[in-house]
């Protein structure tokens, strides 16, 4: 029998390796997107694209609205933040303005009500350490506790058939991230990274200046365009 994966699919890097992972393994996959009020909307066309070259059995983009509950830079009108160094970023032990509440748990909380849907045996997510100082639903004890949590509160789990939570970046570096993906023929040209919703990316901020330094640590050229 196929396994089937359900992936968690941003637009971005990260998410985007972890789902040729589980295609990788062998999963029938089935990518899940999330249209929240994002200000950086860009990421679903982005989405898009990478599903079409990574031939998934369905995509699909459910809309539910962050942008009600706020407190993100990015779904309302607070500053992102721009102009840091890596290491800065890296160092940083304040939760960024980009953080979006409990936006992990909401997306997985999906995935698992889609996973018992479809009968799916695994839900992959692009979540990675290097985020740990700033996002705290990116930390490896964050999805240890949500793994329990499904083992309990799923049909599928009590019938003896436990839907896995699989992180497979978690651990890696971004540059290693970036090398990964590119054996495994992701199409990074596709992908997006930047907060803020332009039509190119903005160079400046968190996310595009550890884009850019994971490209470059990997000895990569960034295949997206950048205002600076």
């Amino acid at each position: 029998m196929t396994k089937k994966a359900i992936c968690l699919l941003s637009g971005g890097p990260d998410s985007a390796v972890a789902a040729a992972i589980a295609k990788s393994e062998g999963y029938e996959i089935h990518a899940l997107s999330f249209d929240y009020g994002q200000r950086h909307k860009k990421e679903l066309e982005c989405a898009k694209k990478i599903v079409g070259e990574m031939r998934v059995k369905r995509h699909d983009i459910f809309k539910i609205n962050l942008d009600q509950i706020g407190g993100s830079a990015l779904t309302g009108n607070l500053k992102i933040p721009e102009g840091r160094k890596t290491e800065e970023i890296k160092k940083s032990k304040e939760i960024p303005a980009t953080y979006v509440p409990a936006r992990n748990t909401i997306f997985l909380s999906y995935a698992l009500a889609y996973a018992e849907v479809l009968d799916a045996d695994s839900i992959f997510i692009g979540a990675n350490i290097l985020d740990f100082s700033g996002y705290p639903d990116c930390r490896p004890e964050y999805f240890k506790k949500f793994q329990e949590m499904a083992n309990l509160a799923t049909k599928r789990a009590v019938e003896g058939k436990v839907i896995e939570i699989k992180y497979p970046v978690i651990e890696m570096t971004k540059a290693e991230i970036i090398k990964r993906g590119i054996e495994l023929e992701v199409p990074f040209e596709y992908t997006w990274s930047c907060y803020k919703g332009g039509e190119k990316a903005c160079g400046v901020c968190d996310s595009c200046v550890l884009r850019l330094n994971a490209f470059k640590e990997a000895g990569y050229l960034d295949p997206i365009e950048y205002e600076r």
